[in-house]
């Protein structure tokens, strides 16, 4: 089975994720359940102040031709993010053939497989070794263990300034940056202090005829015309949109889960 946002609403969402049905916060959600019968048949609710209850340590899911590996997290994450793959036909759309994509703040590798899949070098980055192995076990999971991907640890910006030196340029970037974050040897990550450098050297880091950057926040300060006018300010000969990222609901209200901003060759 696969991935359904179910209903929403009240601050919460419900969601089936395979074979389990969660209910996780959503704070955009001020809306009023629409099916209140159906949040009866949840296995488990997350609680900042409790512990996840009645579903396994992990399981898998397929989710159009991927599979991912979920594990419930202490921070309410699962390790998959069904607002992202609204950008994967898109990317796959303008990317040409056999393009060198750079994936930032990579987490557990969505975008990753999915461009690896179809021929793509990607390189994917993450500050966190415990994310950066668990996109590795779905590489496993969807056979892609021996696909272009390059797995990096490590602090972002440290990351993008070494690429500059050693004059590697990518065809693509993709970066969905964290309000905060924190690497494993301790380094920090503040969007709002950090984001005006980080897309100064993602300027830096592209080829002199780049398909696209895709920019996606769930910081709830970055609206999308907050991040069209930091990427038209970055990226001034490329065309940009922008929008929120919805989860589609085919029995309810489709939910806001962040906010996007891409730029496409003109």
């Amino acid at each position: 089975m696969t991935y359904e946002l179910l209903d929403s609403g009240s601050g919460e969402k419900l969601e089936r994720f395979g074979d389990f049905i969660l209910i996780r916060p959503a704070l955009q959600a001020q809306w009023s359940i629409q099916s209140p019968g159906a949040w009866r048949s949840a296995h488990a609710t997350f609680r900042r102040t409790k512990p996840w209850n009645g579903i396994p340590k992990s399981w898998n899911i397929k989710y159009e031709e991927l599979t991912f590996k979920l594990s419930p997290t202490s921070f309410g994450h699962v390790g998959f993010f069904p607002e992202h793959a609204q950008h994967w036909n898109w990317m796959s759309r303008t990317l040409r053939p056999r393009s060198n994509v750079l994936n930032l703040f990579a987490y557990s590798g969505g975008a990753t497989l999915y461009l690896a899949k179809r021929g793509h070098s990607v390189c994917h980055v993450d500050a966190s070794r415990g994310m950066v192995d668990w996109a590795r076990q779905n590489a496993l999971l969807n056979g892609l263990e021996r696909a272009s991907i390059r797995w990096i640890v490590d602090d972002t910006i440290k990351f993008l300034k070494r690429e500059i030196k050693r004059r590697r340029r990518y065809d693509a970037l993709i970066l969905d940056p964290p309000s905060f974050g924190r690497g494993f040897q301790g380094q920090v990550f503040k969007i709002k202090r950090d984001l005006l450098t980080l897309l100064r050297l993602c300027c830096a880091i592209l080829s002199a005829k780049p398909s696209f950057v895709l920019f996606t926040s769930h910081t709830s300060a970055f609206t999308p015309k907050v991040l069209e006018n930091l990427m038209w300010q970055t990226f001034p000969n490329m065309s940009i949109e922008s929008g929120e990222m919805l989860i589609p609901s085919a029995s309810s209200l489709s939910l806001p889960s962040g906010t996007y901003a891409r730029c496409m060759a003109l």
